[in-house]
């Protein structure tokens, strides 16, 4: 699929199959989004990788929190997350796990995925809990968290395109 094209089809996909998407797909993504830009070449964001189920769903319950919006799955149901953490002690951590993220949204629809962004990884990941499951895994230092990037094979009609709002580029001839 041509670059462009991408970034111009791409949108939040929030209904998924329950299908696991091979390795090698999430392998790609994640290729991709490790290959995104970073302040200084500091590469400062890493990703955790989550296709466990039960991992998965005790992510999407402290994600969730008490957050009345989120009675359900906040994940919509997509089998894996990829959660993207950086390093604090880099200045431009935030904006290197942002270009990550992104990436990692086109790589997962030029494959035929669907993706979404999902806030709140930097409130799961500074809670005990969160920090307590970092451990677990043997992830050490301080990471903020940046988005969790669900992706899964859509469940339904690919979403429509939203209008994109006017004026917002001011040209200086």
């Amino acid at each position: 699929m041509d670059a462009i094209q991408n970034m111009l089809t791409r949108r939040s996909v929030k209904k998924y199959k329950p299908d696991p998407v091979s390795k090698e797909l999430i392998d790609k993504i994640i290729e991709a989004g490790l290959n995104a830009p970073s302040g200084l070449n500091k590469q400062s964001p890493i990703i955790l990788a989550v296709t466990n189920k039960e991992v998965r769903d005790e992510l999407s319950k402290l994600n969730a929190g008490k957050d009345p919006f989120f009675r359900t799955d906040p994940f919509y149901g997509a089998p894996a997350v990829l959660v993207v953490l950086a390093d604090k002690s880099v200045p431009t951590h935030v904006y290197d796990g942002s270009l990550l993220m992104e990436n990692l949204q086109l790589a997962a629809h030029a494959l035929g995925l669907g993706a979404c962004w999902i806030h709140r990884a930097k409130e799961t990941f500074e809670m005990p809990e969160g920090k307590a499951l970092l451990k677990k895994l043997g992830i050490e230092g301080e990471y903020e968290g940046i988005g969790n990037c669900i992706i899964g094979y859509m469940d339904g009609e690919f979403p429509a395109e939203k209008p994109r709002k006017e004026n917002r580029v001011y040209y200086v001839d």
